[in-house]
C-alpha cells in the first residue's frame, strides 16, 4: 500500500515539478530499496512491510531533526529550512500522531495487556506498543513514560 503511495506521489511531484517532494521522495524509495536487499538476506523476498516502512520514516523524520539542530548551530537557516520541508513531506505518509495523553493511555493499556509488573517487563510492553503503534508515536518519549511508570 505504502509503496504504491510513494510511487504514485513521486509521479504527480515530477508532472507538477515540485523539486522539494521528488527529492524526497527518492530519498524514501531509496532508503526503503536498502532495507529490501537487507531483508533478502533474512529470507524475506518480498521487500519490508509497511509497519517496518513507517519506522523507516519515523527514523528518517529523528534524523533531520537533529540535522536542523546542527544547521542551526552552525548558522545555516537554509538547510534548516530544507530539513523541515523533508520532514513535513515525510510526515505526510505517516498515520496522525497520538497526543501526549493518548500515548499515556495506551502505555497504560499495553502494561495491562502483557501484565507487566515492573522494569523487567519494558521491552514486553515497548515490542507489543511498536507492534501496534509504529509510526503514530515517539517511541523515545514513550519509553522514558514506560520506564517512569514500571518503576514508579
Amino acid at each position: 500500500m505504502l509503496r504504491q503511495k510513494f510511487q504514485d506521489q513521486l509521479k504527480q511531484a515530477m508532472h507538477a515539478k515540485d523539486e522539494a517532494v521528488v527529492s524526497t521522495l527518492r530519498l524514501i524509495v531509496a532508503a526503503m530499496k536498502d532495507r529490501d536487499i537487507a531483508a533478502r538476506a533474512k529470507g524475506n523476498w518480498d521487500g519490508i512491510a509497511d509497519d517496518e516502512i513507517l519506522g523507516m520514516l519515523a527514523s528518517m523524520i529523528k534524523q533531520r531533526q537533529e540535522s536542523i539542530k546542527m544547521y542551526e548551530i552552525g548558522k545555516r537557516q537554509d538547510l534548516a529550512d530544507r530539513e523541515a520541508a523533508e520532514i513535513k513531506i515525510i510526515e505526510g505518509f505517516l498515520p496522525e500522531q497520538l497526543s501526549d495523553e493518548e500515548v499515556k493511555a495506551v502505555i497504560e493499556e499495553t502494561i495491562k495487556t502483557v501484565g507487566a509488573s515492573g522494569i523487567k517487563d519494558m521491552g514486553k510492553v515497548m515490542a507489543e506498543m511498536k507492534a501496534k503503534y509504529t509510526g503514530q508515536l515517539d517511541f523515545s518519549k514513550a519509553s522514558g513514560w514506560v520506564k517512569e511508570r514500571l518503576v514508579g
